[in-house]
């Protein structure tokens, strides 16, 4: 617990979108004082990008979080990426997403002189921890600065998310930002509309008067 003497670390949080930063600020605050880094190369298309940012902005104002952004790069997250099109989702293409967004914040973290960094990423059910963690840790023991490695999903902190972005009416994200985990998100729901068992028809003929029985009935 905090007193009025205590003085608290900074630690500068890379956050993915508003959503994702939700539930991990709630758990930092209490420990550290907190500035969000919005540094997300990754996410296309531009309309996307800006939704999130316009988010992240819009949380930002409402629970009074310094946020600081760099919206660089882009081009040379695609030509880092290149010849990892076809890489799955969490596979060696994200590898490098991870390494160059964590590795931008800890430079970031160390201009500014602050204490440590940290990300959002591991919020997510789909990003694993002890993936992030070594890559974090490494760039933090490399530039000089700690890297924080807390799990932000452990403890239901998904859901915790969920009901925040509910309850601020935050918009949510359905794929995780590049154009190549979008093409995975539509493949993935094609495939779920696909095993849907077809409905009935819309109704039996030689039943009643003719005019038949809703199949949704």
């Amino acid at each position: 617990m905090n007193t009025p003497d205590t003085v608290r670390q900074k630690l500068l949080l890379h956050t993915c979108c508003g959503p994702c930063l939700t539930h991990p600020f709630q758990i930092l605050k209490r420990r550290y004082e907190v500035v969000s880094f919005f540094y997300n190369p990754n996410i296309q298309p531009q309309t996307e990008f800006r939704k999130r940012l316009a988010e992240t902005r819009k949380l930002s104002a409402e629970w009074d979080v310094p946020l600081v952004e760099c919206t660089e790069d882009s081009d040379l997250w695609i030509q880092s990426t290149k010849g990892l099109e076809q890489e799955p989702e969490g596979g060696a293409r994200c590898l490098v997403c991870y390494r160059m967004r964590l590795e931008r914040t800890a430079r970031e973290a160390l201009s500014r002189g602050m204490d440590c960094f940290s990300t959002t990423l591991t919020l997510s059910p789909h990003k694993r921890a002890d993936v992030i963690f070594p890559i974090g840790e490494e760039i933090g023991n490399r530039l000089g600065v700690v890297f924080l490695a807390e799990d932000f999903k452990k403890r239901d902190g998904f859901k915790a998310s969920l009901a925040w972005s509910r309850d601020l009416g935050l918009y949510r994200q359905n794929y995780c930002g590049c154009l190549f985990s979008l093409r995975e998100a539509r493949m993935r729901l094609e495939r779920k509309a696909s095993q849907k068992p077809h409905p009935p028809s819309a109704g039996y003929p030689g039943k009643g008067s003719g005019s038949g029985i809703r199949g949704d009935v």
